[in-house]
């Protein structure tokens, strides 16, 4: 599993999982920074299982942090590279965990944090994660959005969060993500959030919990 693992959470009813939601750290952080979110969201699907895997690769000037790809070179080429790398690592990850559950990839939802969020916009649009119920992006933008069109593999709803106040990722990054997306056809829907800076609030929490109730909900 290209050395993935990390934290789990669920299903809170106690059955067997019958969804699946991937959840993507930001840059120097790892998986326990989001899996108390499986917790909160699992009053919307309490039959999906939530995994928080840790990133590849140690962080570049934080010993403890992980990383998703290297920031130490910014270039486009750079970028594009390491987010399609991390994308397919992954993919690979989540591939091995839905097999093992015996889940279809409609049962599998992505979710993202900063460098998590482009790593799960690159991941579940342009094929490394095939067909996923939905991508939730928080405080990220897409690496290489002005290119998705040509590359696009898979159209599923996604939800973009962004503070206006984010200090750390502008929330130019988004825009152009939502921007894009509406060009390439995918449903979108973006959330600005006044005075937020680089993190969640109840407002995005709680839209993301209802993308999962809708698209995840048994059939």
């Amino acid at each position: 599993m290209d050395g993935l693992d990390g934290p789990r959470f669920g299903p809170k009813d106690g059955d067997a999982p019958d969804a699946l939601v991937v959840l993507v750290h930001g840059f120097g952080a790892d998986g326990n920074d989001l899996i108390d979110l499986g917790a909160m969201w699992a009053e919307a699907v309490p039959r999906a299982l939530f995994v928080a895997p840790h990133a590849p690769q140690p962080c570049d000037g934080i010993p403890y942090g992980r990383q998703w790809f290297p920031l130490w070179d910014r270039s486009p080429m750079q970028l594009e590279a390491g987010v399609e790398a991390a994308a397919a690592t992954l993919g690979r990850f989540v591939a091995q965990e839905a097999a093992r559950l015996v889940l279809s990839p409609g049962r599998v939802a992505l979710m993202g944090f900063s460098q998590g969020a482009m790593t799960v916009l690159e991941a579940g649009l342009r094929g490394a994660v095939p067909d996923p119920a939905c991508i939730l992006a928080y405080s990220g933008g897409m690496i290489g959005a002005d290119r998705l069109a040509e590359r696009i593999r898979g159209q599923p709803p996604v939800l973009l969060v962004h503070g206006e106040a984010d200090e750390v990722v502008p929330v130019a990054a988004t825009r152009m993500a939502e921007s894009a997306l509406i060009d390439a056809g995918v449903p979108v829907r973006a959330l600005y959030r006044p005075g937020l800076g680089h993190g969640l609030d109840e407002v995005g929490l709680a839209a993301g919990a209802e993308v999962l109730r809708r698209m995840l909900s048994p059939t």
